[in-house]
């Protein structure tokens, strides 16, 4: 299967709301099984700022709806994600 990269930056002002969610999307990761790796983005402050993450799924659909059920984008957290087809070579 493809691999995605979903790379998703937080609203300004916006970390109570990732905290908030932070173990339903945990959660939501667990149960969903497609999550190659992931981990937030950081911001000067070394502060949650985004994430990155990437899907082990069939096509960019189901990419789009993962990103679209997850608890962060369903709490409005992010400002922009940005979904593209990625190509691992190392690691």
């Amino acid at each position: 299967m493809p691999l995605y990269m979903m790379l998703c930056t937080d609203k300004s002002g916006a970390l109570e709301i990732r905290k908030a969610n932070r173990e339903a999307h945990l959660a939501y990761i667990a149960q969903t099984g497609c999550v190659h790796l992931a981990g937030p983005l950081l911001d000067e402050a070394g502060e949650m700022a985004g994430s990155l993450i990437v899907l082990d799924v069939a096509e960019m659909n189901a990419a789009k709806q993962w990103g679209a059920h997850d608890p962060y984008a369903q709490a409005g957290l992010f400002e922009s994600v940005r979904i593209q087809e990625w190509k691992k070579v190392i690691g």
